[in-house]
């Protein structure tokens, strides 16, 4: 078995949310980080080889490097002030901690982009500034929105952080670093490495271990959701490594008469009695579909049958 492409399975559809199909947490494909982390949530780390895969907590690190100094990213690939899930910094409203389903604000925001963004960049007021791949400045215009060609990229920057960027000018160096790293340090931008967002964490060694509240799925004041996500039997696509370090990939349909689906603890339950030594929910509901060999192997949920979805994990 060799894992040919990955992308999160929890990402965003609603425009008002963010960017249509912006992974809604970390997102690495055939090596490359194209979307950050939501702070603290677990991660599903893929090899093309189909080893060595782990559940875990990374942590990204995005940093602008000029002649001026050095500032902090606040995102990659997404529209700035808008924090999908939330766990961004500090500055970010109504809170810096993980929100599932929440779109948090900020005023001011550094993001930045590649092609794999999309035709053109979000368009707005703030100031852009597109690099070449040699790091040096190509131009800079006082709004936001551009196209990129291919091997550029460009910083967005909103709010008080947009006079960062009106220093620049062409020809002046300005070096991206993006860094998305294991507990431990460890380097998880390698060739061959998909990194696929989800929440919460079902197993850690062989024990459960629901982290339902600490990756967001629980609101102050709104049981109701907690509820309805977490203790309700819905379809969900979850995922692992077990003892002998295979690959597991499971999904569980339901929301129909004959198919009920599962908690977010029997899900655990599950996991566990499949032998997942590790494990962590992808995603469910609607989004919630296996197809083998190009057939539709699993129920979807929906009235309207297989629901679009912008991702999936391709296994060949």
């Amino acid at each position: 078995m060799k894992i040919s492409h990955a992308v999160a399975l929890a990402c965003l559809l609603a425009p008002a949310s963010g960017a249509p199909g912006d992974p809604a947490g970390a997102g690495v494909y055939r090596g490359r980080l194209q979307s950050e982390t939501v702070t603290g949530r677990p991660v599903l780390v893929l090899h093309r080889s189909a080893r060595g895969t782990a559940v875990l907590r990374p942590v990204w690190r995005g940093t602008l490097h000029t002649q001026s100094g050095s500032v902090a990213l606040d995102g990659i690939n997404r529209v700035p002030g808008l924090i999908r899930n939330c766990g961004g910094d500090r500055t970010d409203t109504p809170t810096s901690r993980p929100l599932h389903d929440t779109t948090c604000t900020a005023a001011s925001e550094l993001v930045t982009f590649t092609p794999a963004f999309g035709r053109t960049t979000p368009a707005g007021p703030g100031v852009e500034v597109v690099l070449d791949h040699h790091d040096r400045v190509i131009r800079t215009a006082s709004q936001r929105g551009t196209v990129l060609a291919p091997g550029q990229r460009s910083v967005q920057g909103t709010g008080a952080l947009a006079d960062r960027l009106r220093r620049l000018k062409a020809g002046d160096r300005a070096r991206l670093d993006l860094r998305l790293t294991d507990p431990q340090g460890g380097n998880l931008l390698r060739p061959g490495t998909a990194v696929v967002n989800g929440a919460p964490q079902l197993l850690r060694d062989g024990a459960e271990l629901v982290t339902q509240a600490r990756d967001g799925m629980v609101r102050p004041g709104d049981p109701s959701f907690a509820y309805g996500w977490v203790l309700q039997r819905n379809p969900r696509t979850f995922a692992g490594v077990d003892d002998r370090g295979r690959t597991v990939l499971v999904t569980v349909d339901g929301r129909q008469p004959d198919q009920l689906g599962v908690s977010i603890p029997e899900t655990a339950a599950v996991a566990k009695a499949l032998g997942l030594r590790d494990a962590v929910n992808l995603d469910g509901g609607g989004s919630t579909a296996m197809a083998v060999r190009g057939r539709l192997v699993s129920s979807p949920s929906d009235a309207t049958g297989e629901r679009p979805v912008g991702d999936a994990i391709f296994v060949r």
